[in-house]
């Protein structure tokens, strides 16, 4: 095969590949825009900020409970595919430790919810809303980390369209379940969030056991596996439960200098960005993980991921491009008349949607090759880098910070993560 007829296949391949998971992101975002505006119709910016950081804390629920290992449950998966009794030797040791620390994290949320002063995080909710909200989140973040394990294994083993049906359903679910419960007002607002995702649970465990990842054959297994999954554990629990403490103290720092409305704006923009980025991810974890996770040597590497990333680039370019254009538009549709201000402040922050979609492409390649210092150093770094500039900006630029820091931290992130890329030993893998 010529090297012009093998670049026209490769592709053709990304966009094949692009495209298929493409449409179940797609779904997924339109699961987030469908949510996001039921609740800014329903409830007043205030209020949409409050759900955001009962959002950001259900988040740092979810990943000190799972360890945050939805990467590595990809990598291993995809190493291991080929040797049974190997795979589910690392299964088990995946299965175990997210167990035992599901168990911390649920005692942690129980007494914290009846000691810390809620009113200060949640004003203007009663806080026996908010305690019965944790409550119900606690069999609400399983489930969601059920839906994460299995959907992530699907996509190691290959089986993309077991991954996609558990992603569509859940979706779907989700979406059921919001409309229904804020319609019919029989569940506080909080405690909807909360057990969005128990129902879709059960069915992706019935879809993943059907691949044999059930754990009646995960038991049977005589190896338990654990020390792969360390690397794994912490470059995902750390920016995990770094970006809900993040973003919960840029929304406390704009509400306390700004206003809570101020708060629930800025909000806004965030949801309409995390739409776009959200779908970037989800699909590069399908596209990039498995393939970096093999054995290559620095140039097979490069000869792989130079087009993808390229090709990426292109792509959120043009999905920047369209948001800026429609601006007004997409702020009134995915939000309400209410959030109208947000559509002057959202081209700095579209900006640093397009750093990051790049900045998240390098980053996969240092979990996929598990680089876990050089990796937890540029994930530290970011997020400090965020909330400090945030802090700063919004003393010197009022409501235009939190769209610079972003912006800035972004860009910071895209290049230090290609150099350090670029300077990786694959000698060593």
């Amino acid at each position: 095969m010529s090297s012009k007829d093998k670049t026209s296949q490769e592709s053709a391949n990304f966009m094949k590949l692009f495209l298929g998971s493409g449409m179940v992101t797609f779904l997924n975002a339109v699961r987030v825009f469908v949510v996001n505006k039921l609740l800014a119709v329903f409830l007043p910016p205030a209020a949409f900020a409050c759900v955001g950081q009962f959002m950001n804390f259900m988040m740092l629920g979810q990943a000190t409970s799972s360890l945050a290992l939805q990467n590595g449950w990809v990598s291993l998966t995809a190493q291991n595919k080929n040797n049974l009794e190997q795979l589910r030797g690392v299964w088990r040791g995946g299965f175990r430790l997210t167990t035992f620390a599901s168990i911390a994290t649920f005692a942690v949320a129980l007494v914290l919810c009846f000691t810390v002063p809620l009113e200060k995080f949640f004003p203007d909710i009663h806080p026996r809303l908010v305690q019965a909200a944790v409550i119900f989140a606690l069999p609400g973040v399983f489930a969601t980390n059920i839906i994460t394990i299995t959907s992530s294994v699907m996509n190691g083993l290959g089986h993309y369209r077991r991954w996609a049906l558990i992603n569509m359903v859940t979706s779907l679910w989700q979406m059921f379940w919001v409309a229904f419960f804020l319609y019919t007002g029989r569940l506080s607002v909080l405690s909807i969030v909360a057990t969005q995702s128990v129902i879709a649970g059960v069915f992706a465990t019935q879809i993943a056991s059907r691949a044999g990842f059930s754990l009646r054959e995960i038991r049977k297994s005589a190896l338990d596996i654990r020390s792969p999954w360390i690397s794994y554990a912490l470059m995902g629990i750390v920016p995990m439960v770094l970006t809900p403490v993040v973003l919960t103290f840029m929304r406390l720092t704009i509400g306390e200098n700004l206003g809570w409305n101020a708060a629930g704006i800025w909000q806004g923009i965030w949801k309409i960005s995390d739409f776009l980025t959200t779908f970037f991810s989800a699909i590069l974890g399908v596209i990039i993980l498995p393939k970096v996770s093999a054995k290559l040597t620095q140039s097979e590497f490069w000869g792989m991921f130079r087009p993808v990333l390229v090709k990426t680039m292109a792509l959120a370019l043009v999905a920047v491009a369209i948001l800026y254009l429609g601006r007004s538009l997409f702020v009134t549709v995915m939000l309400s008349s209410a959030y109208a201000g947000a559509a002057d402040y959202m081209p700095m922050q579209l900006l640093g949607d397009f750093f990051r979609v790049g900045g998240w492409a390098l980053g996969l390649v240092l979990v996929a090759r598990r680089e876990t210092k050089k990796f937890l150093i540029l994930e530290i770094c970011s997020e400090t880098v965020l909330a400090s500039a945030t802090y700063g900006f919004v003393k010197l630029y009022e409501f235009n910070g939190p769209m610079m820091a972003y912006a800035l931290e972004n860009f910071l992130t895209l290049v230090a993560s290609f150099i350090i890329v670029s300077r990786l030993d694959w000698a060593k893998k």
